[in-house]
């Protein structure tokens, strides 16, 4: 069963993603309301652009230090050496990339050019790097401890606009960059300061050999497709939809993201179990996953329920600004149980050693959602966005399970072999 200490690292770690839903709401409230609907459709698809690229800035070594570290504790150093100028070189190159995009195919956001900086540094640049002690603490069996990392710059973040929203500046959207960016520059250097062993000094540091590039490859790949999913969409919707309607379907999206918290939770919790043991053909591995896909589908229709009963509220609480709201959350709920699903089909393949199956499933996600995306709002307009997400969503979880189980078939049958 679900239980012990998965169960007690899943109900830490809940108490931990519970805080951050209430970061989360609260910083999306106010941008929202401080913006107004066209400047943050503009502001949600090119952020969302640059979470995308900023998955690729460490090529997948947060990844590699989680395993690593899962399996000995020791190899952390080793691992780190070569992450950090890894990040910092390839996010970089990123930030030109997403300089270039912005100015060049996202010209409808007309985004000033110090907001683009802003947001392109901090995404691409310094979030990543607070992967690195996330999978640290991640790797020990602290997944509370390591969500609180992840958090800490979001916390800053809200008091930011906190800050910005009470001064009513007459260009909110400018000084809320600058805010966005001084915010998580703060965050990592306090993190860096009382993480309990020092990063690498630079004397020490290396760049990855072609085999460490190799190893790295398919935890990157996986890396961009698993976010991508839940933020290509905005980026399609600032290019295809009028930018107050983008902003409309942005926030409601953010809504139901936060739904799936508890999913997060319980597989944070049993990531590093599953990194022990995927490779030694236990049965009690695929016990294991049973519960937690049973765990995820009742989680996730709960909420749907839950949060299809409350839309009045989130109207509400959005304003007049964003009238249509309400009706645009009502047809993002179906596509919730989907995402939890491949949340967890995704994760659970990952810690398993089949991080190309992932891919594979979540690129044609990928797919699904650019194209549907096009034809739909092409014929439904503004729903055309949800249809495509729902269509996306559960393309990639039914095509997940499919290749989950089948791929762990055998498990029970080996380990009552030996």
């Amino acid at each position: 069963m679900l239980k012990g200490p998965i169960a007690r690292g899943t109900f830490r770690t809940s108490a931990v993603l519970s805080l951050r839903l209430f970061v989360q709401a609260g910083t999306l409230l106010l941008v929202a309301r401080l913006l107004g609907p066209s400047d943050y459709g503009a502001f949600a698809g090119v952020s969302s652009l640059a979470v995308i690229l900023g998955t690729l800035s460490t090529f997948g070594l947060h990844l590699v230090l989680l395993g690593e570290m899962s399996r000995d504790p020791a190899r952390r150093a080793h691992v780190l050496a070569r992450a950090i100028p890894a990040t910092l070189a390839c996010g970089t190159l990123l930030l030109a990339v997403f300089l270039l995009v912005c100015l060049g195919a996202l010209q409808e956001a007309r985004m000033p050019l110090q907001v683009l900086l802003a947001i392109g540094i901090t995404e691409i640049l310094l979030q990543p790097l607070f992967n690195l002690p996330a999978s640290e603490l991640l790797a020990h069996g602290r997944a509370a401890r390591s969500q609180m990392v992840a958090l800490f710059p979001l916390m800053l973040r809200l008091v930011a606009v906190t800050g910005v929203f009470l001064l009513t500046p007459a260009k909110p959207l400018a000084v809320y960059g600058f805010a966005y960016i001084a915010a998580s520059l703060t965050a990592l250097a306090i993190v860096s300061f009382v993480m309990p062993e020092p990063w690498p000094a630079p004397r020490v540091w290396r760049w990855p050999t072609r085999a460490e590039w190799r190893e790295a490859a398919g935890y990157a790949a996986l890396n961009v497709t698993a976010l991508s999913p839940a933020e290509l969409d905005k980026t399609l919707a600032a290019k295809l939809l009028p930018l107050p309607v983008t902003g409309v379907y942005a926030a409601g999206q953010r809504v139901i993201g936060a739904a799936t918290l508890p999913v997060v939770a319980m597989l944070l919790s049993a990531l590093p179990r599953l990194f022990r043991e995927g490779h030694d053909g236990h049965g009690r591995t695929r016990r294991l996953l049973h519960w937690i896909f049973a765990a995820t589908i009742g989680y996730s229709l709960a909420l749907s329920c839950a949060l299809w009963l409350c839309t009045p509220i989130f109207a509400w609480l959005f304003g007049h600004r964003y009238a249509g709201i309400d009706h645009m959350l009502h047809w993002l709920v179906p596509s919730i149980p989907g995402m939890a699903v491949r949340t967890a089909a995704g994760s659970a393949l990952m810690a398993l050693g089949k991080p190309w199956m992932r891919v594979g499933f979540e690129i044609a996600g990928l797919a699904a959602l650019a194209v549907a995306s096009v034809l739909l709002t092409g014929h439904f307009g503004a729903i055309g966005m949800p249809l495509a997400l729902a269509c996306s969503e559960w393309t990639m979880a039914t095509a997940g399970v499919l290749m989950l189980f089948t791929s762990t078939r055998g498990i029970g049958s080996n380990a009552a072999c030996h």
